[in-house]
């Protein structure tokens, strides 16, 4: 998935198979368990940005949890994959307050942009040590109510275990390469709060949910 030139039927059966496993397994209701603890105004829409977006699933969710909410959102998302950007169109072309940019978050216009909200879902594992200490810094500016990352707990029960589900059930090689690796980079707390520490960042909430994910709200 790190591959931006990836496009055609690897990404989008990519994509559906990675829905699947993340809803089956209860790993999206994190981002939106963590909208909740940021609270909310109903007077004026909340500008919600996702980041590695991929296939705008995650946006749906967020779509209807701020429908039964009573909540006024805008929702972006942003992939500098362009292929996965028109997957994500198609996939949330009946939802009016959703919708996408190709865009690199680290480019200096990028970073003048402002949020209320800033959401990263499985993607934070994806950046080096002090790429990710620049991120937290850049989305901590860029987010005015705040900022919530749900991503993985590295931890070998998790590795083993999607390491069955996709060899037993995925039809997708990227799917079946990335889900243990994704482990392999994934997070322990104690990583976590020293990402926190070196960007100067204190936490508004971080906790361990099921399965295997990391709730950090800041």
């Amino acid at each position: 998935m790190d591959d931006l030139a990836s496009s055609g039927e690897v990404i989008t059966q990519t994509l559906k198979e990675l829905d699947t496993i993340n809803r089956l397994l209860g790993g999206n209701q994190v981002t939106t368990n963590g909208l909740n603890l940021l609270g909310h105004d109903t007077q004026k829409p909340l500008v919600i940005a996702d980041m590695g977006c991929g296939g705008g699933d995650m946006l749906k969710l967020v779509a209807k949890w701020a429908l039964k909410k009573g909540v006024e959102v805008e929702l972006i998302g942003f992939d500098a994959n362009p292929h996965i950007i028109a997957y994500a169109q198609e996939n949330c072309a009946s939802f009016n307050n959703i919708r996408f940019e190709v865009e690199d978050i680290f480019s200096s216009s990028f970073k003048e942009r402002t949020f209320d909200i800033i959401l990263c879902t499985l993607f934070t594992h994806h950046f080096t040590e002090g790429h990710l200490v620049s991120m937290f810094k850049q989305f901590k500016s860029q987010a005015t109510k705040g900022v919530v990352i749900n991503d993985l707990h590295r931890h070998w029960l998790a590795y083993y275990s999607i390491k069955l589900l996709t060899q037993v059930f995925s039809k997708s090689e990227m799917v079946k390469n990335d889900g243990p690796l994704s482990v392999k980079r994934a997070f322990i707390k104690s990583e976590l709060h020293a990402l926190l520490k070196a960007a100067n960042i204190e936490a508004k909430h971080l906790s361990w949910q099921w399965a295997f994910r990391w709730q950090l709200v800041f």
